[in-house]
């Protein structure tokens, strides 16, 4: 009775396994990728053109590294629309990670990756 007991925990142990494999989060691989786009926004920006500083410049909050792509954008540095487009990627895999859909937020990476390789 005891083996027959600790057979099915067994499989019942084996049969939770993948599903808890798929609860993950993909914070950690957020935060990855946004470290790329922030290191990329930032060579870009440094690549760039000088723009001096405006008369408020410092009384306010820092720029964010999107605020600078932004910024880019207008300038021409950077597409608009490819600006737009990892914004929303990056928005998508955050909401799909505390969702906990571990497979939607990968896909929401995956088309954040395709777009900077462009």
């Amino acid at each position: 009775m005891a083996v027959l007991r600790l057979t099915i925990l067994i499989a019942l142990m084996a049969a939770a396994a993948p599903s808890v494999a798929y609860a993950r989060s993909c914070s950690s691989d957020i935060d990855r990728m946004q470290a790329r786009i922030d290191a990329r926004v930032e060579a870009i920006a440094a690549a760039g053109p000088f723009v001096p500083a405006g008369t408020s410049a410092g009384m306010g909050v820092q720029p964010t590294p999107f605020g600078i792509a932004t910024v880019e954008a207008k300038m021409g540095e950077v597409p608009v629309n490819k600006v737009d487009a990892v914004r929303a990627a990056m928005g998508q895999a955050r909401e799909a990670s505390v969702a906990g859909k571990y497979k939607a937020c990968e896909r929401a990476l995956a088309q954040v990756r395709r777009l900077m390789a462009h």
